[in-house]
Order: C-alpha cells, then sequence, then structure tokens
C-alpha cells in the first residue's frame, strides 16, 4: 500500500536592503554636517562678537 501525503513546503527569503542603511547613513551624515555648521556659526559669529 503507497500512501501519498500532499506537503507544503513554505519558504521564507529573509530580505534586506543594503541601500536603505545607506541613505539612513548620509541623512543623518548630512544632519550632523549642519549641526555642526550652525554651531560654528554661533560661535564665531554670535558669541565671537560679545567677547
Amino acid at each position: 500500500m503507497v500512501e501519498n501525503k500532499d506537503v507544503e513546503v513554505e519558504r521564507k527569503e529573509k530580505k534586506s536592503d543594503p541601500s536603505k542603511v545607506g541613505v539612513a547613513a548620509i541623512k543623518y551624515i548630512t544632519y550632523l554636517i549642519i549641526f555642526f555648521g550652525i554651531l560654528w556659526f554661533l560661535i564665531n559669529y554670535v558669541f565671537g562678537q560679545l567677547l
């Protein structure tokens, strides 16, 4: 006697998108550059006049 069984195989692929990591890195590096640029401006021109 032969038994036939239906077996479903479900494959899950882990999706990792390295381009999203690159975009996030560029975004946060840009934020840091803008922050330090504003800080540099404040130190040189605003607080520099007071000293």
